[in-house]
């Protein structure tokens, strides 16, 4: 059974298009003023996040935050 639930992921730096490609059509990416990029969307299971975190892994890409939504549009954390 699947246990869908919406996540939050933060990255540092302004991520291009590459690294963000398994995102772009499940994630809505922000930029932010603080130089990071942000990802919210859902999560279909455990091995859609890890293989979600081994692609960025893969690209040295530097994880700012991994977490849990409750109400993904406020961005409340569980």
């Amino acid at each position: 059974m699947e246990r869908r639930t919406h996540y939050e992921i933060e990255i540092r730096g302004r991520a291009s298009d590459r690294v963000l490609r398994p995102a772009l059509d499940d994630f809505r990416i922000t930029r932010t003023e603080q130089g990071t990029t942000r990802l919210v969307g859902e999560i279909r299971d455990p091995a859609h996040l890890h293989g979600l975190l081994a692609h960025f892994a893969s690209l040295n890409v530097e994880l700012v935050a991994v977490q849990a939504l409750d109400d993904p549009e406020k961005g409340t954390t569980s």
